[in-house]
């Protein structure tokens, strides 16, 4: 399953762009149980009907836990974590608690956080936008907010950036996260109070300042 993934076939689902990536899905989205098997029997139709379902959730992941890398960088992350799921297929239950979307963004979870680890931070690149003097002072006060929250989540640790982005853009339930960042149901609720109560702050200072 190596030769699946190629150079450049993350970006060819659609995915080049982080905001062309639906980041939540349901069990209707799911990859059947017939396509997973041919997948794992080494399929390379099957693989590359895997990558379209799911690299859109998976580049979401790893371009919101690692703002500012280059497309390049995210391109390589995604790749390297389908990379991984292949390798690991054989022992995915699909008839297990977890969802295979869930088992995937497991993988980016850990995979994004070993290289903020590694290169600890890239400052966001500035996206300067051109406001007309027509241009409605609700619709300034939203790009604001939302250029707000973008540096809050980049000034959030890897550990509570995973959880906040897990939880509230990927739909994962509590125990979902704790599986996948290893750590106890406790400590996902105290990372998402932390992480909450950090990005409220931001927002906050901008709707009041």
């Amino acid at each position: 399953m190596s030769q699946t993934v190629r150079p450049g076939s993350v970006a060819r689902t659609g995915t080049g762009s982080r905001a062309a990536a639906g980041p939540r899905g349901g069990a209707a989205d799911e990859l059947d149980d017939v396509t997973l098997a041919r997948v794992v029997r080494g399929d390379e139709a099957a693989a590359r009907v895997m990558v379209d379902r799911y690299a859109p959730r998976v580049f979401a992941l790893v371009g919101r836990m690692l703002p500012g890398r280059d497309h390049a960088t995210l391109e390589d992350l995604a790749q390297d974590t389908f990379l991984q799921a292949f390798a690991r297929l054989a022992a995915f239950d699909p008839q297990g608690p977890a969802r295979l979307s869930t088992w995937l963004l497991t993988i980016a979870a850990r995979r994004a956080i070993d290289e903020l680890r590694r290169r600890p931070r890239a400052e966001p690149r500035a996206e300067v936008e051109r406001i007309s003097a027509d241009t409605a002072d609700a619709e300034t006060h939203r790009r604001q907010l939302r250029a707000a929250l973008e540096r809050a989540l980049a000034d959030l640790s890897p550990e509570l950036r995973a959880a906040f982005l897990l939880r509230e853009y990927h739909d994962l339930s509590y125990q979902d996260i704790a599986d996948a960042l290893q750590i106890e149901l406790g400590t996902v609720r105290s990372r998402l109070a932390r992480a909450r109560d950090a990005l409220r702050a931001a927002l906050t200072e901008v709707a009041h300042g």
